[in-house]
């Protein structure tokens, strides 16, 4: 079967930055909805055409991937409004009230600096500004349920991060 919208792909993949370092790596295959919110759109575009056995390197530009970095998406937060467990690289879906009026409340903050008074959280991707290389093997192709096709996800997502509420463990 050739990879088309609407159905699901299982891939591999080595995920690296331009120097070669690895940044992820998908040893198991992990189910992907093509024509939906699951993929990039650059992906997407590339697997369309292929079938299961098939491999792609792809060398992605950050406007193309996660989007450039953003400065205007780091604030400086006052401790108090955190759990006491804190720790650098959790992440908060939105910030706490009382937290800046500036900070967009749609987007997922990850705490990068913890300081006794304030604490640094960024809304960026962690892969934000970072180009990407990417070798994959599509290991299936099957058509999407229904139930697929109307949430617009095989429920993986790309790069889906964990999301700790505020004043909930993580």
């Amino acid at each position: 079967m050739e990879i088309s919208n609407r159905c699901v792909v299982a891939l591999t993949w080595t995920l690296k930055d331009t120097l070669g370092e690895v940044l992820d790596e998908l040893k198991q295959p992990v189910e992907f909805m093509v024509g939906g919110a699951d993929l990039l759109a650059k992906i997407e575009e590339a697997l369309q055409g292929h079938e299961a056995g098939d491999r792609l390197d792809l060398h992605l530009e950050p406007e193309e991937a996660f989007g450039d970095y953003d400065e205007q998406l780091v604030f400086l937060e006052p401790r108090t409004l955190f759990p006491a467990e804190l720790e650098e690289g959790m992440t908060f879906e939105g910030l706490p009230p009382g937290a800046s009026a500036q900070a967009p409340g749609d987007v997922l903050y990850t705490v990068t600096e913890i300081y006794p008074e304030h604490v640094v959280v960024d809304g960026n991707h962690p892969l934000a500004g970072i180009a990407i290389r990417l070798h994959l093997k599509v290991e299936k192709v099957r058509e999407a349920t229904e139930e697929e096709i109307g949430r617009g996800s095989a429920g993986a997502g790309f790069f889906k991060t964990d999301v700790t509420t505020p004043g909930k463990p993580a």
